[in-house]
């Protein structure tokens, strides 16, 4: 019997599925896991008919444990290398310029949370649990900070992260780190709402609009008011632009090219 993948990719109708398919593992991440959802993002933004990226866990128990304890599963790091897989992978999905959706599922510790907080909303189970672990063997999650530190408050983030303690989905959406929590059997209801959402808005204002974003985050407000002022006159000279003004005063439905 062949071997399962530890990725599962799928686009159904816009929507482009990637699932981490280790549910016997609570979907821990191995460099298995790492390069099936890199591939997965790439797939996704080189279809032109996606329009947004759901990322989950399969089964009910976990979305990801994080890494991979266990010896010979891949956690280790090429002191040689200045950079690291997983690394990589939260800095792609941060440039990503389709806009996804975390379907928390189940358990989320670790670098399970890296994986939540790169993609741009996230819809939880209300039984999940959250945390982050790593000072309780000796590590500190030093990538998945790098994200964190962005969504959550500080004091929040630092009662995390030296605790090591899970807390609640309920104290997750407080935070800021989730955007709806929902009982586990209207998970996929709360999904499909929010793609239904995005989905039907202009791809190239989404498109434009994350790599601006992206690109303020750098910026002071000067740098950024003078960076926006040119990005709204290339908008407005899109096809999309065009047709969701024509659509306006014609009274219809866009119909969106993506260009």
């Amino acid at each position: 019997m062949s071997e399962q993948p530890a990725v599962l990719l799928e686009r159904r109708d816009s929507v482009f599925w990637i699932t981490i398919n280790r549910a016997d593992k609570r979907n821990a991440i191995n460099q298995a896991v790492v390069d099936g959802i890199r591939d997965g993002f790439r797939q996704a933004h080189a279809d032109a008919q996606v329009r947004a990226i759901v990322l989950t866990g399969a089964g009910d128990k976990a979305f990801s444990a994080g890494g991979d304890l266990q010896p010979g599963a891949g956690f280790a790091f090429d002191l040689a290398r200045p950079n690291i897989d997983y690394a990589d992978l939260l800095r792609e999905a941060s440039n990503a310029t389709l806009p996804s959706i975390a379907r928390v599922n189940g358990t989320c510790m670790a670098g399970g949370m890296g994986l939540l907080c790169m993609t741009d909303f996230a819809i939880a189970a209300e039984h999940v649990l959250f945390g982050l672990p790593e000072v309780k063997i000796g590590l500190f999650p030093m990538q998945v900070l790098s994200l964190l530190k962005d969504i959550v408050p500080k004091r929040v983030l630092r009662e995390w992260t030296i605790s090591g303690e899970p807390f609640p989905a309920q104290e997750a959406l407080q935070a800021g780190l989730l955007n709806h929590i929902v009982p586990a059997d209207k998970l996929d209801e709360r999904v499909n709402w929010l793609l239904a959402r995005i989905t039907d808005k202009s791809p190239t204002a989404i498109r434009r609009g994350k790599y601006a974003m992206r690109a303020m985050e750098a910026m002071s407000f000067d740098q950024a008011i003078a960076y926006t002022e040119g990005q709204i006159a290339l908008l407005a000279m899109t096809e999309d632009a065009r047709e969701g003004l024509a659509s306006f005063n014609e009274k219809r439905r866009p119909v969106w090219s993506g260009r």
